[in-house]
């Protein structure tokens, strides 16, 4: 892998350097060897061609609010370090944080997933588009009963201690 100036997140997010090799290896896979992403080397990904959000998880790796605070707007490709930035979020979180580095983290994670949602870029997420998101998660794969409780019931369980964490 060659040398990476990549800082995930102020080094508030855990990625090893063994986690940055591998994903390295997975985003050269992807592209063939190229140097930046396109939207259509993430349509390839078999393990996403039933998520129910996979067009929000795609268009995440390409909304430039994901890896840079001062920018709007969709990338057409992206470099390995701002594919690093949109994996970092998936990452847990670095042991021994201070509750302020927490709670930052915590706020970027709740930003990147609302980003996902707010398809139009205006810092709302309307009703048309919270539909938009509940239909996709509810019809476009073929969820039975359990499935869809368990979902519910874990976004419920996110919702609570995020929340929890707030109000104590």
């Amino acid at each position: 892998m060659p040398h990476c100036k990549f800082s995930v997140k102020k080094n508030l997010w855990y990625v090893s350097p063994e986690q940055i090799g591998n994903l390295h290896r997975r985003f050269k896979n992807l592209t063939n060897n190229e140097n930046t992403l396109s939207r259509d080397d993430l349509e390839n990904i078999s393990d996403l061609t039933f998520n129910p959000i996979r067009s929000q998880i795609i268009d995440a790796f390409f909304d430039k609010r994901n890896f840079r605070e001062d920018e709007v707007g969709t990338a057409e490709e992206i470099s390995f370090e701002e594919f690093l930035t949109v994996m970092s979020h998936f990452r847990p979180l670095k042991q021994n944080l201070t509750q302020e580095d927490r709670e930052k983290v915590k706020r970027e994670k709740l930003r990147f997933l609302f980003n996902m949602h707010d398809k139009d870029n205006d810092g709302f997420i309307t009703l048309d588009e919270y539909r938009q998101l509940v239909e996709d998660l509810l019809s476009k794969a073929a969820i039975e009963g359990e499935t869809t409780k368990a979902v519910a019931d874990a976004a419920m369980l996110e919702v609570a201690s995020v929340t929890m964490g707030q109000m104590v």
